[in-house]
């Protein structure tokens, strides 16, 4: 049963669902983390040599989908420690067989990420083969010397895609419960998963932690929750997550819930010892253990038919915990608009017969791709000539992204769930900094938190759709800007 209620919780969670289907890194090293967290204990005991090869296959998966997976080398020292704080049951209780124990983890865990090491190495050896070595001039010319860097190739490329991840991975402003704050704050995620988790999947943990609460009350210290031969990788599943969810509370990137991905895969596996709690409740005749089982099938229920009913809009779910505001005053980015409104554009314009609809999205795309009727706008530096027509805005835009509540005074309406708003523009627009007028050039707010030579950068890498070769150098000068900030700010 506690299989079935995680399988459920995974499938109906808002977050899942929007990302999900998405050819992004985020979920995809959700998938090998938690493989490798749930071979890590085998590490422990005596594995075959397959089973260290799997586990090195999970790592390399990892580390090839996400440079942050190189947190997993921090869960490794972080589960001994726990288990010198608090043994288990299966470690030897002689001092020496117990040295012997933990050697032989420490020299599987090594050959388990040896084998990591090599996959990775290979996996950008094939990628990197055709890719110029001139780049890696460390190495001066000399007769084997593109033989030598065709060698070291794989490893310079990924040495530089993590700097390139450190530097970028730098604090920038963020907007959460209707404050722009100028850098990262400690409680974006966990506000994130409060507001963006279904409301029975979070009443699903209390009830778990209050169920774990009065077995530890009622003294029955001869039961255990997790069943035996599996304490190991329960320690492995819950220090994991102490050590991922210590890093995003700590970084000061405060993006998007899909970076806690493995923090929520994690939360959702905690939920299996549920069941099994409450049959041994049932049994000690407590009760409320019948009223607590029932509970735990209506919310399971009640999650899937908030899943139902949300459909599609996932991407904009916010649960009750909103009070009914609005998603603009409450997250930021993808939390709310990653563009995946477009068609919905695209079906308003053609349900009207508008010829032509200015757009304001989020994100780095020629607009006219997805609507061919749409030209790019400002929402902060309308035209006189704008006057009467119609125009979408991202609601990212309207208090974080761009300063464009002035729109809110006309007449509008959601789309996609909230995601992107549709506005009746006066036939006069007022002057900038005048009631029902956009802002003055003071008060403008920009895509990131930051303006990026002079503009919103967004601009910027719409020219590098247009001319591809422009990307490089915009990456170069982007990520110059970012250190720059974070200097200035320290």
């Amino acid at each position: 049963m506690g299989r079935l209620l995680c399988l459920v919780a995974f499938v109906t969670m808002p977050a899942f669902l929007a990302f999900g289907p998405l050819v992004i890194t985020d979920i995809v090293v959700t998938l090998f983390w938690i493989l490798a967290v749930w071979a890590l204990p085998a590490m422990w005991h005596s594995p075959s040599r397959r089973q260290v090869l799997y586990f090195g296959l999970a790592l390399a998966g990892a580390f090839l989908s996400k440079f942050s997976s190189g947190l997993m080398l921090f869960v490794f020292p972080a589960v001994a420690l726990s288990m010198r704080l608090w043994p288990l049951a299966e470690q030897p209780t002689d001092k020496a067989e117990r040295r012997r124990w933990r050697r032989r983890a420490w020299r599987n865990i090594a050959k388990g990420t040896l084998w990591a090491a090599l996959f990775v190495y290979l996996v950008y050896l094939i990628l990197s083969w055709n890719e110029s070595t001139d780049s890696f001039s460390v190495i001066p010319h000399f007769p084997t010397s593109p033989f030598v860097r065709r060698l070291l190739m794989p490893i310079w490329i990924y040495l530089r895609g993590l700097i390139e991840f450190a530097l970028g991975a730098t604090s920038r402003p963020t907007y959460t419960l209707g404050h722009a704050h100028p850098h990262g704050v400690w409680f974006y995620f966990p506000i994130l998963v409060l507001l963006k988790s279904s409301l029975a999947f979070l009443l699903l943990l209390a009830l778990a932690v209050t169920i774990a609460a009065v077995i530890k009350a009622r003294h029955s210290s001869e039961f255990s929750a997790i069943p035996p031969g599996v304490e190991l990788y329960w320690r492995c599943v819950w220090v994991s997550l102490v050590v991922f969810t210590a890093a995003c509370v700590a970084n000061r990137l405060d993006i998007s819930i899909r970076h806690f991905s493995i923090p929520l895969a994690l939360m959702i596996l905690l939920l299996a010892p549920l069941p099994r709690m409450l049959e041994f409740l049932r049994h000690e005749n407590w009760g409320a253990a019948r009223v607590a089982t029932w509970t735990t099938i209506a919310l399971a229920m009640i999650a899937m038919v908030t899943a139902i009913r949300v459909y599609p809009n996932y991407f904009s779910f916010i649960n009750t915990l909103g009070m009914g505001r609005p998603g603009y005053l409450l997250v930021n980015d993808s939390n709310l608009d990653w563009n995946q409104a477009l068609p919905e554009v695209e079906a308003f314009v053609s349900q009207h017969g508008l010829k032509q609809v200015l757009l304001d999205e989020y994100g780095f795309s020629e607009p006219q791709a997805y609507v061919a009727q749409a030209q790019s706008w400002d929402c902060q530096q309308p035209a006189s000539a704008d006057g009467g027509q119609w125009a979408v805005v991202s609601a990212n835009l309207i208090a974080d992204g761009s300063n464009c509540g002035w729109l809110l005074r006309y007449s509008h309406e959601e789309i996609a769930g909230g995601s992107m708003y549709v506005f009746h523009l006066p036939d006069v627009i007022p002057p900038a900094g005048e009631p029902g007028g956009p802002p003055l050039v003071q008060d403008y707010r920009y895509f990131g938190g930051m303006a990026f030579q002079g503009s919103d950068f967004r601009s910027v890498f719409v020219n590098c759709i247009r001319d591809p070769q422009q990307l490089r150098p915009t990456m170069q000068k982007f990520q110059a800007a970012m250190s720059a900030q974070s200097k200035k700010k320290e």
